[in-house]
């Protein structure tokens, strides 16, 4: 019902910018006003009369589909303030369920995986409501409110936490399990040729938020947590510093 909402209101605003109002419609229709103004409240449109309607302004039924599925990723969070993100960064639990819900996570299963009472998980959900990355649904669902592209500020607070986490944790030990590989080369390319690898890290980047979001309605012990760092950078030992041609 939510999403016959949306189409309907965004027919709304179709019908207004091409000029047209209700009566309009009731004459397509072949319906009194009231009849006209009652559908659009009730939200009762059979497929029939909404391809009437679209066909009197010039448009398909898929053309409110991508107006509605605009609007809706305009709507949508792309990155946070730096006051924002300070606040999850400050507050470890806080942290703990972010990463979490960005991952899908169910209130569920931050229940039944970390040691957090039911009150505490809906606290903290709360607050990612008002920082808008998530609205709280009935029966304590959760839904995203985040958009494809969204990450955190760069050299920002969360950065700068995960960052140093992962010089403490992330590259100790070895790299030898199924799941684990470090790839370390080294070379020297132009310009050019670094601005091609960079467009392709940033390809596989996308293509592993694909995969994510595409396993995201499996259950969670069909999924676990996958951390890939990609940096490049112009860089040399610090041990060979002295020895540098000035």
């Amino acid at each position: 019902m939510a999403q016959t909402r949306q189409v309907i209101d965004i027919l709304k605003q179709a019908l207004k910018s091409h000029g047209f109002s209700y009566s309009d419609v009731a004459e397509t229709l072949e319906l009194s006003e009231a009849s006209v103004k009652r559908l659009f409240s009730d939200c009762s449109f059979s497929l029939a009369r909404l391809d009437a309607i679209c066909q009197m302004m010039s448009i398909e039924i898929s053309d409110l589909i991508v107006m509605m599925n605009q609007r809706n990723a305009e709507a949508m969070l792309s990155e946070l303030t730096r006051q924002q993100e300070q606040e999850i960064a400050n507050d470890a639990a806080l942290l703990l369920v972010t990463v979490c819900v960005l991952n899908r996570w169910t209130t569920d299963d931050l229940l039944a995986n970390y040691h957090l009472t039911e009150p505490q998980c809906i606290h903290y959900l709360a607050r990612l409501e008002r920082l808008k990355l998530i609205e709280l649904l009935p029966k304590n669902k959760i839904k995203l409110k985040v958009s494809a592209n969204f990450k955190w500020l760069e050299n920002g607070p969360i950065q700068q936490l995960f960052q140093q986490k992962l010089a403490a944790d992330f590259l100790k030990g070895g790299f030898n399990q199924p799941r684990e590989q470090l790839i370390v080369i080294n070379g020297m390319l132009s310009d050019e040729a670094m601005t091609v690898f960079h467009r392709k890290l940033q390809q596989l980047a996308r293509e592993f938020d694909e995969l994510n979001t595409q396993d995201a309605s499996l259950s969670l012990d069909q999924r676990r947590g996958s951390t890939v760092m990609l940096a490049t950078r112009d860089w040399q030992y610090g041990l060979f510093e002295q020895l540098k041609r000035s």
